[in-house]
């Protein structure tokens, strides 16, 4: 059997500037890297404003296990089966981090089939958004310990920056460092760290923002750190965020690529979704909108996460409403849910199905009653999936009035996914009844509440003094933001080991941290972390580039 990176690598590409001309992009309005891969300028976006908006549908997933899930390659498998029912269809999709691609997740390019291409580029350096997003970020960290530096007019509390270095690549030794050692001549010795690009606010404000004016005026808004007072530092008050703008200016154009069978793509941003709101650019998800009549985007991770924050967080903000949603399963997974060990799944075991389906009914549950979103459930098939154990999922789902599809995109592509597109169609004509978990005059501390116990399966939230007095603090000036939760995404709970559908737990925040730029409030929950490590054997180590130049061992 062929690896994604053999299919991908066999695949003949149409030149970029084909798959614009088929959205209505001329070339003149094309940014190419190469041939197989353009940005959007900013200017031909800006012409699209008066065209109507064709149809949002959010593909999300179960809680995610090792056994896996495929909501990307679902994603692009229902993007390209759109269009080959004769459907006008874009997908949307998040850049791949480093971080994963190199340690245990894999990349985020799709599968089998159903792949965005070129795979290597998309999964690597791609068109160096992130490299940009990186060094925005850490000119304004540098700015800062260089005001330290200089006579600190500002006023900064070393004890109280806020602000820290990122890199796109998991290391656990850069988490908690001390910076500026060597003596007078390298500044202020201080403790400092590093998080991962994709958890940075720089990320969340890159995929929030909406021209560059508004990408500027959120930088700008950057909370950077305290003064003894506690006041707020803002970025702008260094005069960065000008030059941070700069650092953006060409990475904030949507990237245009393919899939494999030509689909267009845009993939541009990727926040995490158990740390940061985990939802592409809201510029490429509208832009996409203007161009096509059915637009597939996917939120990160499972529905009580990234669906849960691109319901409350991005489509709040950048007023978008999506017509239906596809939630990602496997029987594996499901069964894993159950408590099968991995090495199991692939036997038949109705019992631990049955089990493992409270995950699913539960995510079912929240899309319908609390995001108010049509739902059909799309089974990712697999060859030893049996007949018993579909039709035990089907008769289940089928009590809580929801259709399951079997896909079989990831082994013949667009075709394999026609049923699942035709059904997706039909949702997309019936009524809206598209809903917020809450409203944006609830308090901070009730936002967190209605998440945990409305959409988690909790019965309370907690904090210490500490972190009660900052959440005090935030209310006043910042009441009104929406809240982005950073927890585990493996458990409804904050326990990664509590599988299926936990209830009747307890939520403790253990820290919150204020993204003014990006106009959100991060309640920390649990041991979540925003510089992940790698595994004792990481992905890196299968990656080669072969003698003729082909990389090879990518997934």
């Amino acid at each position: 059997m062929k690896s994604d990176i053999e299919i991908a690598q066999a695949a003949t590409p149409h030149p970029i500037s084909k798959i614009a001309a088929n959205l209505g992009i001329p070339d003149s309005a094309l940014e190419p890297f190469g041939r197989t891969k353009a940005k959007i300028s900013l200017n031909f976006i800006d012409t699209l404003a008066n065209r109507p908006d064709g149809k949002l549908i959010l593909v999300t997933a179960i809680s995610p296990t090792p056994a896996g899930e495929g909501k990307t390659t679902t994603t692009v498998g229902l993007g390209d089966a759109l269009n080959h029912i004769g459907k006008r269809a874009v997908i949307c999709l998040r850049e791949p981090s480093l971080g994963p691609v190199f340690g245990m997740k894999g990349g985020a390019a799709g599968g089998g089939q159903a792949q965005v291409i070129p795979m290597e580029d998309i999964n690597l350096h791609f068109t160096g958004d992130f490299n940009a997003i990186a060094l925005a970020n850490n000119l304004l960290a540098a700015m800062i310990d260089n005001h330290i530096h200089h006579g600190n007019e500002l006023g900064f509390d070393v004890r109280r920056i806020t602000w820290k270095r990122v890199m796109d690549m998991n290391d656990r030794a850069l988490r908690e460092i001390t910076a500026s050692l060597g003596g007078p001549g390298n500044g202020f010795p201080r403790q400092d760290g590093f998080d991962i690009v994709v958890a940075s606010e720089v990320m969340a404000i890159f995929c929030l923002a909406t021209s560059i004016n508004d990408l500027k005026e959120r930088l700008g808004n950057i909370v950077c750190g305290y003064t003894r007072d506690q006041e707020p530092i803002l970025a702008r008050q260094l005069k960065t965020h000008g030059a941070m703008a700069a650092l953006l200016k060409d990475a904030l154009a949507p990237n245009l690529v393919q899939t494999l069978e030509h689909s267009p793509a845009l993939i541009h941003g990727g926040p995490f979704a158990n740390i940061a709101h985990g939802c592409n650019s809201v510029l490429a998800t509208k832009t996409a909108l203007k161009l096509a009549d059915y637009v597939v985007t996917e939120a990160g991770f499972g529905a009580d996460l990234g669906a849960e924050k691109f319901v409350d967080i991005k489509c709040r903000k950048a007023g978008l409403q999506p017509a239906a949603a596809v939630l990602v399963a496997t029987i594996r997974a499901l069964k894993f849910h159950g408590g099968v060990d991995v090495k199991a799944l692939g036997q038949e075991d109705l019992q631990a199905l049955e089990k493992g389906i409270a995950n699913i009914e539960r995510h079912v549950n929240n899309i319908k009653n609390h995001y108010g979103l049509a739902c059909v459930v799309a089974i990712n098939h697999r060859t030893e999936d049996t007949d018993a154990e579909v039709k035990l999922l089907m008769d289940k789902l089928a009590q809580k009035g929801v259709k399951v599809i079997l896909a079989r995109h990831w082994a013949e592509g667009g075709k394999g996914a026609a049923d699942l597109a035709h059904e997706v169609v039909r949702l997309c004509e019936q009524p809206s009844t598209f809903k917020f978990v809450y409203q944006d005059s609830d308090p901070l501390w009730d936002k967190m509440k209605a998440i945990a116990t409305k959409i988690y399966g909790a019965s309370d939230i907690t904090a210490d003094a500490k972190v009660l007095a900052q959440i005090k603090k935030l209310q006043e000036s910042y009441g009104n933001y929406p809240v982005c939760v950073a927890k585990t995404q493996y458990s409804f709970s904050t326990d990664p080991a509590l599988r299926g559908a936990p209830s009747g737990h307890v939520v403790n925040i253990r820290e919150v941290r204020l993204a003014a730029g990006a106009q959100f409030v991060v309640m920390v929950c649990g041991d979540i972390m925003t510089m992940p490590g790698l595994p004792k054997v990481p992905s890196a180590c299968a990656i080669d580039v072969g003698p003729d130049g082909k990389i090879i061992g990518l997934f």
